[in-house]
């Protein structure tokens, strides 16, 4: 993008695994270590996940289950204009369809994000 349009950041749609630890992804790891907002169903899974898998979160961590899904977009989208990487994470699986996150992930392609 050009200087008057900043470079937006990175919404990351992680999966998450459904029971073996040892079955998350490198990018997984990865993104728990790197990600400026992690942005997880359950905060206390989300940790207790990273201590699993020996990746300690630099980021801020903030709930984003069903019930303050719509109250976290506008402050997860300020972040993305102003070029932080968001994670998003849910307990099992991978985030959308009937975990949260597909409010978001529309809202992003609304903007062009």
């Amino acid at each position: 993008m050009s200087e008057t349009h900043p470079v937006p950041g990175r919404l990351i749609l992680a999966a998450t695994p459904l029971g073996d630890v040892g079955d998350a992804s490198v990018r997984l790891r990865e993104a728990l270590g790197r990600a400026a907002v992690v942005a997880a169903e359950d905060t206390r899974r989300v940790r207790s996940l990273a201590k699993a898998l020996e990746v300690e979160i630099s980021g801020r961590v903030v709930s984003f289950y069903d019930h303050v899904e719509s109250a976290r977009i506008p402050a997860l989208l300020a972040d993305l204009e102003q070029g932080r990487e968001v994670l998003l994470v849910t307990d099992a699986g991978m985030p959308s369809v009937s975990d949260p996150g597909y409010r978001l992930a529309a809202a992003c392609v609304e903007r062009g994000l």
